[in-house]
């Protein structure tokens, strides 16, 4: 890397919960440095949040048109060279359609769009254009999360049969939306969220999971949405059995009215030679089981781990790794694979392991034929 990568931001304002989780990510390894941003569609709320972050007057813009047109004009290694989109669901399509087409690569949160058919459109923009996207699947970059994924691929646990992937949380136990408290109050709200809720907010992390460690693509749905809390416009819990390639077979949970848990993010994977058990809550740490042996416990850093691993690997064994670290190893694989881009290097696959416009639509399909499948009286419908 010959400088370091320049980052734009779209949203993210004072008091937003993600934007600062971006930019402390970004920043981790040294290789990003945040030089403009919109912060907000209040122009005065994002020239504050801009003099908050210490950014120059001249590169904290009115709206996100405004910092493209003007980005854009300023020479290379100057202007940004990506913009990470931490909007609301709603207003991810735009700004990054309208990056992309200004010839900046792309950082977007998930979901990667309102709804599956912008999600098509935004592959065929960033085929036509030529830009680098990345989407910010962050459980994805936990290092044993890589572990277990490498593990997979080397046939440790044989032809896989059955996987159990679950994400309670409690937080919407309660009608929170109703108090006015911003998080819960877009993820509740169809027009901003999308046609599901926790399926949507937490449910395309566990499948985009499932389908990084696995490897499989879903073939079928039979799913069952609920709306618990008497009010709320969107489903807060949701329970689908998932058909794979290969003949496995998965549950998937997704529940946020799971009274008492946090963020409780975990997968189990059953093969015919063995097994992979691991959690969010405890992210060091890689249950392995075989049969007729005992347990082995798997530790981020300690003995000798695949190279992905490995590279997701900060600090000395013993030292706990979690969310920020995770979300890093996205920013830090996207910075590396911009560099290489820049400099006409041929891009390298270690450092391209991040999520894609593809892990986008496939969430967004997950998301509809859920729906569907929810809203169906057919037991199976097709993926």
């Amino acid at each position: 890397m010959k400088r370091k990568i320049k980052m734009g931001m779209v949203g993210g304002g004072t008091g937003a919960f993600i934007g600062e989780v971006h930019r402390m990510a970004a920043r981790l390894d040294g290789y990003i440095d945040l030089v403009c941003g919109a912060f907000s569609s209040n122009p005065k709320k994002s020239k504050a949040s801009g003099k908050a972050l210490f950014l120059p007057a001249d590169r904290v813009y009115k709206s996100y048109y405004e910092m493209f047109q003007q980005e854009a004009l300023l020479p290379e290694g100057e202007r940004m060279d990506f913009v990470s989109i931490v909007t609301p669901n709603h207003l991810h399509f735009e700004p990054a359609k309208l990056a992309l087409q200004s010839g900046f690569h792309v950082v977007c949160d998930k979901p990667v769009t309102f709804n599956l058919e912008e999600a098509k459109e935004l592959k065929k923009i960033i085929n036509k254009e030529q830009r680098l996207f990345a989407l910010t699947h962050n459980y994805t970059g936990y290092p044993m999360v890589k572990e277990a994924k490498a593990m997979v691929v080397a046939d440790r646990l044989g032809k896989l049969r059955r996987c159990i992937v679950e994400y309670p949380q409690g937080w919407l136990s309660t009608r929170l939306e109703a108090t006015g408290q911003k998080q819960a109050d877009w993820r509740t709200d169809p027009k901003k969220s999308g046609k599901a809720g926790a399926i949507g907010d937490i449910g395309t992390h566990a499948e985009n999971l499932l389908a990084y460690i696995t490897g499989l693509e879903i073939t079928h749905v039979c799913a069952d949405l609920n709306t618990f809390v008497k009010g709320r416009k969107l489903d807060d819990d949701g329970a689908i059995l998932l058909k794979l390639e290969d003949g496995a077979k998965a549950i998937l949970l997704a529940s946020q009215i799971a009274a008492g848990e946090e963020n409780n993010l975990r997968i189990r994977i059953y093969g015919e030679k063995g097994g992979l058990d691991w959690s969010q809550q405890n992210p060091n740490t890689l249950y392995y089981r075989t049969l007729n042996k005992s347990m082995q416990v798997l530790r981020t850093g300690v003995g000798q781990q695949a190279k992905t691993t490995q590279a997701a690997i900060r600090i000395p064994a013993g030292h706990p790794e979690g969310f920020l670290e995770a979300f890093a190893n996205i920013y830090k694989n996207f910075a590396l694979t911009i560099s290489q881009h820049l400099e006409g290097k041929k891009l390298k696959a270690i450092n391209t392991d991040f999520p894609t416009i593809d892990d986008g639509i496939r969430g967004m399909r997950f998301i509809d034929r859920v729906v569907a499948s929810a809203q169906s009286d057919q037991k199976w419908i097709k993926f």
